[in-house]
């Protein structure tokens, strides 16, 4: 285990990369303008941080950096956004960055106010501060008596210069002028809290949302009420005037509707009905544009154009997850960019992991969905089906006919899907002579070709459906497969088997097509759910007793048993070699099985002593992901603390002594030595190289694989003589010098490490000028092959010891036979080659033979 930043403990297995789905809580969002970009942007908060999206396409632009706690209010002006958290708040610059904080508050910050270079924060014991943004230190500090006057709004009115309208939950108002610290003005109110301020496109008037539903457009300058609004669903969460010509106020409402008022015929014009399924916590019509920003606790962030005769907004765009706590989710497709996913809000969605543009809802379930597109009861919730409980999917068939099968909460018919259209299917697949209530549809599968469905019941049925036509296609067993409920079925990748398992404790299984049972096994212990890796045959079973059952589907026996979660186990995944399993409980933990070895390891991504948890092993609370794609989370040296499990492992340069070892060089240094002339032929230059204008600008080196600074000539004499020495042509090179230190010694360590450094026309030239006739000698030539017999004895650098004699008998070999000295030295060599192939020829024809046994025969 590692420690994170806050020093709590976090997986050495598993890193939390981000998380899907996330766009909006129950905080009121901000919208900004950037008048350099000329673009609008809005922000939502998602728990810990908060998202910044391009309102033109609804694109994820920043994510910020997590704060401690949840945030609890928001706010910004051009420049930074202002998050809370508890009693403290913060200020972001880049959408991202924390670059001021402001602490002083004893109870939790819920309203913040920008203020030019001040920003404006009310707690929950109606303390108001005001802070200099850049110092970060208190400007102001008013207290009010929250039993008389609690503040629940706070707005700055246009033109009133240093001054704020503050409403409580009393219903009274009050102005005051921070800079002189006066009360201006208190407005009695309606004797009704006031849950909205907001400030309407004329000046010195106000809109006011009240407990009661009533919005109130007064004049603050006269105290005068101007007119008058009332909805009749709760009180008013937010209110925004469109200012692009059109005289229209929005308010929202606690149970998701939308209220749109004519202020010239100060009448109710339109209402946009579930706009959200929950409360609207903020609502926002962007200044001289045609839209309407929205958003709520529904984990839904839209975006509404006002562009028909009615009034009404029309859904431009949106971004959207889930509502509800999630039933269920599977990867859909092979290459794990795509994640369906099931909730409690009934609807099944489809989250990308590169990029949240490729997310899409395939919507709620419907009842009947040609007599809802008739009638328009679409947003009815009594034509919608319960939640999903289970599904499968299979892409094989996807744009032929429908590829997802989901049994619903409660339900007996199990509804299909279609992927590519987004949108529930033409079927609702349940046998016809059932007409019980109590009998729901509780596990299904698809097959891999994607053209049946297989549906198990409650009441012990199992049968198997066409996913085209929609047909029953028969039934496993007689009258029913099991005598309980069907816990889980599966179906393996060639259609061959089928696998069922009840709530009485048996697995049963069963031939696909004829339906024939085939083999039956009891179980310790009810089965929970079952999940089957098809490409390796194995299944694993969670039964009720919290432990894990593996079993090989070919010899139909149990290979593991698993144990060690405390509660039911709700969810497991194969990984796709099939080596892990990877169950999820309600003890809030998530265990991960090796199956080879049948213990849990982390030698996947690390090099770790293999060995297994302990039984008694208490798991750690991690941290959740956050949505950005990657976090740097920078440790400190405190908290990291050396684990005694990790054991550093070197690889040394042989394991052992009888294996036959290669270098690490790249071939391009060995492999095509014999070849030399031919390259050379083709990379002949075509003239001859010319003379550079000027001196080169950087430090000139010595030509070769490892590069050196060339040695300045040092030129004492300036008249230096012109006839050439001799002895200086005829100077021995380094790896003449360690094969003659060879023949004293016998060790070759060293001239082997200079050939290694050696480029092939380097390893040519000192190999060709070994023989007597460029100025070597037969002495050094036997030392040579000593070097070879050297390597060849330790069997290390194989495959350079077989290069190197190969040139060296392509260089010289006429002239070898010549030398008895050479010829004996040449015969051992030659049995020690002969010696090495023969013994690595048999351990190939040995995995060979294995090979073809394996590929060939009749396994039973």
């Amino acid at each position: 285990m590692e420690r994170d930043a806050g020093g709590r403990t976090a997986s050495a297995l598993f890193a939390g990369f981000r998380a899907l789905g996330l766009f909006s809580n129950d905080i009121p969002h901000v919208v900004r303008f950037n008048a350099l970009k000329r673009r609008f942007y809005v922000t939502t908060c998602v728990g810990k941080s908060f998202h910044t999206y391009d309102v033109q396409k609804l694109s994820l632009v920043a994510v910020s950096n997590s704060l401690p706690q949840d945030i609890c209010c928001m706010a910004a002006d051009g420049r930074l956004v202002f998050a809370a958290y508890g009693n403290v708040f913060s200020a972001f610059a880049r959408n991202k960055e924390v670059v001021h904080t402001f602490k002083g508050h004893k109870a939790e910050i819920h309203l913040l106010q920008p203020f030019g270079d001040h920003v404006i924060s009310v707690d929950t014991d109606s303390i108001l501060i005001i802070w200099h943004i850049y110092s970060e230190e208190e400007y102001l500090q008013l207290t009010f008596d929250k039993s008389v006057f609690k503040i629940s709004a706070i707005l700055h009115p246009s033109t009133y210069l240093n001054k704020i309208l503050l409403g409580s939950e009393q219903g009274s108002l009050q102005l005051w002028n921070v800079k002189s610290n006066k009360l201006l003005y208190t407005f009695p109110g309606w004797k009704v809290g006031v849950t909205a301020l907001q400030q309407a496109p004329a000046v010195d008037v106000v809109a006011v949302g009240l407990m009661s539903g009533q919005v109130i457009i007064h004049n603050i300058k006269f105290d005068e009420t101007l007119m008058k609004f009332r909805q009749d669903w709760g009180p008013i969460t937010s209110i925004s005037f469109r200012t692009d010509g059109h005289p229209i106020m929005a308010a929202g409402s606690p149970c998701g509707h939308i209220g749109l008022w004519d202020l010239e015929d100060k009448k109710f014009i339109n209402q946009m009905r579930n706009a959200h399924s929950t409360a609207i916590a903020g609502l926002t019509f962007l200044h001289r544009e045609p839209l309407l920003v929205t958003n709520g606790a529904d984990n839904a962030l839209r975006v509404w154009i006002f562009d028909g005769p009615t009034g009404e907004g029309r859904l431009l765009r949106f971004r959207m997850g889930h509502s509800a706590p999630l039933t269920k989710i599977r990867y859909y497709g092979q290459n794990g960019q795509q994640i369906l996913s099931a909730s409690q809000d009934g609807t099944l969605q489809s989250f990308s992991t590169i990029h949240e543009k490729f997310n899409k809802s395939l919507g709620h379930g419907l009842i009947n969905k040609k007599r809802v597109k008739r009638k328009g009861l679409q947003n009815t919730l009594s034509v919608r089906l319960s939640p999903i409980t289970k599904f499968a999917a299979e892409e094989a068939r996807e744009s032929d006919w429908d590829g997802i099968i989901a049994c619903h909460q409660g339900k007996l018919s199990c509804s299909t899907w279609n992927y590519q259209r987004s949108t529930i299917g033409a079927y609702f697949l349940k046998p016809k002579e059932l007409k019980k209530d109590d009998i729901t549809a509780t596990a299904v599968d698809i097959t891999s070709c994607g053209n049946f469905a297989v549906i198990g019941l409650s009441s012990g049925t199992v049968d198997v459906y066409n996913m085209q036509s929609g047909l029953h296609r028969g039934r496993f067993g007689e009258d029913q497969a099991h005598k309980g409920s069907v816990r889980g079925v599966a179906v393996d990748g060639l259609n061959q088997l089928t696998i069922t398992t009840g709530s009485e404790g048996l697995l049963k299984f069963w031939n696909f097509k004829n339906k024939i049972l085939i083999h039956s096994m009891n179980l310790d212990s009810s089965p929970n759910m079952m999940l089957l890796h098809r490409d390796s045959g194995i299944l694993g079973l969670a039964l009720d007793d919290f432990s894990i059952n593996v079993l090989d589907i070919e010899t139909r026996k149990i290979v593991r048993e698993f144990s060690g979660h405390q509660g039911q186990i709700n969810d497991m995944a194969f990984s796709p070699d099939g080596r892990w399993l990877i169950s999820a409980s309600m003890d809030c933990s998530i265990r991960t099985w090796d199956l080879p070895s049948g213990w849990s390891n982390i030698s996947l991504y690390s090099v770790v002593s293999l060995r297994p948890l302990p039984t008694d092993y208490v798991p750690s609370v991690v941290m959740l992901p956050g949505t950005c794609q990657t976090e740097d989370v920078e440790l400190s040296e405190e908290t990291i603390e050396p684990s005694d499990e990790m054991i550093e492992y070197d690889s040394p340069e042989q394991l052992n002594e009888q294996l036959v070892t290669l270098s690490l060089l790249p071939e391009s240094r060995w492999k095509n030595l014999l070849n030399l002339d031919v390259i050379k032929k083709k990379n002949k230059p075509k003239e001859p190289p010319k003379v550079p204008k000027s001196a080169p600008f950087f430090i000139p080196t010595v030509p070769g694989l490892v590069p050196r600074y060339a040695v300045p000539e040092q030129n004492n004499d300036p008249q230096q003589s012109k006839v050439v020495n001799l002895g200086i042509l005829a100077q021995k090179s380094d790896f003449f010098l360690k094969l003659e230190e060879g023949l004293m010694n016998n060790k070759y360590d060293a001239a082997v490490n200079l050939l290694k450094e050696l480029g092939p026309s380097g390893i040519e030239t000192e190999l060709r000028s070994l023989s007597p006739e460029c100025g070597g000698s037969v002495e050094v030539m036997q030392s040579f092959l000593k070097m070879i017999g050297m390597m060849l004895d330790r069997k290390r650098d194989f495959e350079l010891a077989q290069a190197y004699l190969a040139l060296f008998l392509k260089l010289h070999l006429k002239m070898l036979p010549s030398e008895p000295k050479l010829l004996e030295e040449m015969t051992q060599v030659s049995s020690q080659v002969e010696e090495n192939w023969i013994h690595l020829q048999s351990l190939f024809n040995q995995s060979m033979c294995i090979l073809n046994y394996i590929k060939s025969a009749l396994l039973q």
